[in-house]
């Protein structure tokens, strides 16, 4: 399975996405707005991410999990890297769910396992 299998599930859902702190404490956000940009990578902007930035810095593992009304799931793992320039950047600027929001930067995720519903 690759992310073009389960774009409309990411796509049209809201998305748990889940950091670990420096303390190695889980820290989890509901997002929104998130883009399959390759068979293999996630785009979500950054519109009021705090703590979530940090984290990544830190530790760039991470976890993304989604499903929709009817319980279709997925879990998806993965490493993320942080853009306040460039290619990703300008991507996030350019959708139309950022817009009148302040796109600070972009998260990419390298998904590394997909783990579907059982």
């Amino acid at each position: 399975m690759n992310l073009l299998e389960i774009k409309e599930l990411i796509e049209n859902n809201a998305v748990a996405f889940a950091t670990i702190t420096e303390n190695n404490k889980p820290n989890v956000i509901g997002v929104d707005g998130v883009k399959i940009v390759s068979d293999n990578q996630v785009l979500i902007s950054d519109n009021f991410m705090n703590q979530t930035i940090k984290d990544i810095a830190n530790n760039k593992n991470v976890c993304l999990a989604v499903w929709n009304k009817d319980l279709k799931r997925c879990k998806l793992i993965g490493e993320a890297e942080y853009f306040t320039e460039g290619k990703w950047k300008k991507y996030v600027e350019e959708i139309k769910e950022n817009e009148g929001l302040p796109a600070k930067g972009a998260i990419l995720i390298t998904v590394e396992k997909i783990i579907p519903s059982a």
